[in-house]
Order: C-alpha cells, then structure tokens, then sequence
C-alpha cells in the first residue's frame, strides 16, 4: 500500500501534526493515527429528505465494517436534496451538492469515502464528486420503500400521484378519496418504489461498478441493507489498500453497460443529465448519441411502473438487477470493472428470474426497443430525448398544433380554462423550464392535461418542453430540449399555431416554419417569457456557469477532475 494520504496530516511529531492529531483523539486511540485508513462516510441523511433519513442507522452498519477491516470511519454529513421538499426544484443544487461533497472530501484527512445516497439528486451529485477528488469510494444505495396499498391496491408513490390526480381532475375520483389514499402512499422508510430517478439512480450506480455487487434495489427495510452496508464498510478499507480510485477503473465501458441497464429496467429518463455529467466529471468522452446509439435497441425486460405494473419490491424478489444484467449479457461491455476490482460480468453468474411475469426473459420482451430515444431536428438542434417506454405508442409518430405556454405559471393559469384552444391532436409547450430558464431545469414536462380533454377521456397528448419530468411519470413528452428557451434555442421562437411534426422512429422533432419566417421572428419580436435572472448567491453562479443538458446541465468550470492534493497546511 502505498503512503496514506491521511498521514500528510497526522505524520511526524510537529507542531501541525500535534493539532491535527489532539483535536481528532476524543476517544480514538494511538493505533488510529499509524497507518489505519481514515474512511469518510458521507452521509446525505436528514429529516427534510424523508426517502434518506434512515441512512444514519445504515451509516452505523458501514462503521461496523470499516473498524472490523481496521479502518477509521468518520461520518461527513453532506449536503442533502429532497425531491419532494426543496423549491423551486431539486436539480438547482445538484451540481452544488457535488461541488460542496467534492470540496469537503479534498480539504479533510481522510483516505477513502462511503458515499450514502438515496433520494434523486443524492446519488449523481455523490458520484460527480468522487470522480471529481478521485479518491477510493463506493456507493450504499438507500434502497426503496416496501409497497402500501389503498382500497387493496398497490400503490406506486410518484406514478399513482399523477394518475390519481388526473382522475380528480377527471371527475372519476372524489377529493376525499384522493387525500385519503395519502397516508397509504409512503408505507415505510426509503425512496420512490416506482422505477423512478432514485430506483435508477441506485441501480445504475451498480451498473457503473460503484455499488458492492448485488446490493442495489434492495428495499430500504430489508435487514440486507444492513449486512451489505456493513459488508460495504470493509471494502472501503480493501480500496484504499489497493489504491483503487475511480479514475482506475470508471471508464466508456462502465457508461456503455449503464446505458444498458437503464433501457432494459425502463430507468428515468434523468438518467441521461446525470451520467454525462458524472462522465464530464471524469473526463470519459459520453455523448448524448452515445445513449440512443447504445441503448434504444434493447429489450424492455422489467414490468415495473411507470412503464408496466409492479414495484420495486416485486423488482427484487424476482431477481434484481442481476437477473435482468444475465439477460442482456451479450450487449454489456466484459471489460468495464467494478469496486471489487473484478469485470462486473463476472458478478453475474447465473443469476436466475425467480418471477419472470416481474423480470421478463430475452425471448419475451415487455417492449422489444425500450431504450432512450435522442430525437435532433429544426425545434432541437443540440438534441431532445424521449422514453418511448412512458409514451402511448400512438403517439410516437404525430403532428399537430402548438399551443405554447411560456412558463410553468402561465400554464398552470390557463390550462383549465373551458375557453382553451386545444384538441387532442394538440401539442403542448412549455418552455423557459431548462437549466437557465428556470432556473434548474425542474421536473415540469409531463404537463397535466387540460381539464375539458380529461372530460372527454383523453388520457395522453405530445408535449415538448426544455425541462424535465419525473421518473415516476409516463406520457409521451419530449424532454431536454436543446438549447433551452432561454439559451436562444428555436423553442423561443414558437408561436401557438405552429405545426409540430413528431417522428420518433425517424428520431426529429421538427418546427414546421420556414427559417426565413423564424429569423424574422428572432430579429424583430421580444420574447415573452419571464425567464430567470438572478441577482446573487448560488442561482446567479449556477445560472453564468451551467452548461445544456445535451451535456449533463453541469457547470462549465467543473468539468474534468481535478484529484485530491492540497498543497498548503492550515496552521
């Protein structure tokens, strides 16, 4: 092993070292000071993020496992986003999240880190900074909720928000009912149990090679957790042993198999802004084409909702992600590594479907293309995306009007309106909702539909916008949009009338106006919307520095890593 890096704090006999050691001792012993790993657990548990609140007892477990390998576990709470709490949207301070977690790993003495997340924006901002500081570090996923029910029925938190909702709006459900089943919805510790970011988000992360094999998707109740938190732990201490750090073995292969995974679990569509930004982070050459060229033919193998119908427990009992990698072994990359220092196929086995009406085998598809679709025409030159999986296959090929909305308030003002201009062919658009716009581009994009088309049982229409949807929602939207409104991008120069074409085997999404008529538009009409223009503290930063979601929405001064060094004592 090599010299640990903690020693530059607590080596030698002078005075620096003296403060270093005497402020840490509170209980420790000398032997924590003479070649003992030092092992952050960075901890993104908080009572405002109720999907990661349980992570300080899974914390305890890694500790176990740290002491037992002879490290030293130090828990570093870190900055902690809660999708459901934080306004005005999550993705604000993801990148801000990664920054503060990557800053406080380099400034402190420790040697290698555990990084505890659960919650959507938890697990992306704790891998862009391990791949930014570029220390030893594996994931513990926090795992989802059991499943609760209502009236006898499953409920899937996130996707049966919107359904419910919708049938309120309908008339086909009463509001009692509806503020009834919310008390059932949440039934246990842990995030969404709906194939949503944070179930894609965790098993992704096992994809990459981040994650002790065969850990993620595990519930957050299971006593299992626990075991392989504890078991996590002590490969923490074997990481740093080996000096194996995520620049060693995070590579093109370990995205490619990600993006596998992520079409053949039907995983959110945030997916995409999170790993091209852990891969900027990285300095791994990713593209936006990289996932439709990858993922798009793969076979949808998990019947889990959004896209189908179970949960993320049914998920595991039927054999995880395991079960599902074995079944697409053939399009994995065999040489991407994981923690272990092993192939991640290697890990695979035989791993059997225990449930195959949950996991569907290779010959029997829940949809025989599923992966991301990179839609590119005149309304998106930098690139859209859509989840055909989520979308009425009706749909994936339209044309129709734009009725355009040019905020999330402005829509939210007129949609119900019984005098609106819309039919079922329509196309709705929101725009001023990108990284910019908004500012943080927010999970806006799967637009309720309007109250007098649910009347009529309409149930699904196109919409296009520069935001981003849930991943526990389902519709057929194009999200991402690039460049955004509010970057110059042709979304701005939509006006409600205007023909939308939608071809998603074709992979466009076209604004069907002559160009001389939209540079006429751009050099003579002001915009309307209201976009964003912060005036100081972390929007002003974020909004002068983020780049378009064609490139994972990161900031520009933050891409490339920059390793661990600190060259200067503090004292």
């Amino acid at each position: 092993m090599t010299e640990l890096r903690s020693s530059q704090w607590y080596g030698g006999d002078d005075r620096n070292a003296y403060i270093h050691r005497a402020w840490m001792r509170r209980g420790l012993p000398d032997s924590a000071f003479t070649g003992r790993p030092h092992i952050a657990i960075a901890n993104t548990a908080s009572d405002l993020t109720p999907c990661n609140a349980h992570l300080t007892e899974v914390a305890r477990s890694v500790k176990n496992g740290v002491y037992e390998a002879g490290g030293i576990p130090l828990e570093l709470p870190v900055v902690s986003l809660g999708e459901t709490q934080v306004r005005p949207t999550a993705m604000l301070w993801r990148n801000m999240a990664a920054m503060a977690t990557e800053e406080m790993l380099r400034a402190n003495p420790v040697d290698g880190v555990v990084l505890l997340g659960g919650c959507d924006k938890t697990i992306p901002s704790l891998l862009m900074a391990a791949a930014s500081v570029d220390l030893p570090a594996v994931v513990v996923p926090g795992g989802p909720m059991i499943t609760g029910t209502f009236r006898g029925v499953p409920l899937g938190c996130g996707t049966d928000v919107w359904r419910l909702s919708e049938e309120v709006r309908a008339g086909t459900l009463s509001q009692d009912d509806f503020v009834r089943s919310e008390s059932a919805t949440i039934r246990s510790r842990g995030h969404c149990n709906t194939m949503g970011t944070a179930s894609t988000m965790g098993l992704l992360a096992e994809a990459l090679g981040t994650v002790l094999p065969g850990l993620a998707g595990t519930p957050a109740p299971d006593s299992r957790l626990l075991e392989g938190a504890h078991h996590t732990g002590r490969l923490a201490v074997e990481l740093v042993t080996a000096d194996r750090r995520p620049s060693t073995w995070l590579t093109k292969a370990s995205f490619h198999n990600a993006i596998v995974a992520l079409a053949a679990i039907g995983g959110s569509s945030n997916a995409v802004v999170h790993l091209l930004a852990i891969a900027g982070r990285l300095g791994v050459d990713l593209t936006l084409d990289d996932f439709d060229r990858i993922g798009s033919h793969v076979p949808l193998l998990v019947d889990l909702q959004p896209a189908g119908r179970f949960l993320m427990d049914d998920f595991h009992r039927a054999g995880g992600l395991h079960a599902v990698l074995r079944e697409v072994r053939d399009l994995l990359d065999p040489s991407a590594l994981t923690v272990t220092g092993k192939p991640l196929v290697d890990h695979l086995g035989d791993a059997p479907i225990w449930d195959p009406e949950v996991i569907r085998g290779r010959a029997d598809p829940l949809i025989a293309e599923a992966g991301i679709a990179v839609l590119r025409g005149s309304l998106a030159p930098d690139g859209a995306v859509v989840k055909p999986a989520a979308a009425s296959p009706h749909l994936l090929r339209h044309r129709g009007r734009a009725l355009v909305f040019d905020s999330i308030e402005d829509f939210h003002a007129r949609v119900d309106d019984p005098d609106l201009d819309v039919d079922a062919d329509s196309v709705l658009v929101l725009r001023g909702c990108g990284p910019k716009g908004y500012p943080g581009m927010p999970e806006v994009a799967n637009m309720p539909l309007p109250k007098k088309l649910l009347e009529q049982g309409v149930r699904d229409m196109v919409r296009v916008c520069d935001g981003r949807m849930s991943g526990t929602a389902y519709g057929t939207v194009v999200l991402h949009v690039a460049p955004e409104a509010a970057a110059g991008g042709p979304l701005a120069l939509v006006r409600t009338g205007d023909i939308i074409s939608l071809d998603v085997a074709a992979r466009r999404i076209d604004l069907e106006v002559p160009a001389d008529e939209l540079a006429r538009r751009e050099a003579s009409e002001a915009m309307t919307a209201a976009f964003a223009n912060p005036r100081r503290g972390w929007e002003r930063l974020y909004v002068d520095h983020v780049r378009q979601a064609d490139t994972g929405a990161d900031l520009d001064f933050l891409l490339g890593p920059t390793g661990s060094a600190v060259s200067r004592e503090s004292h």
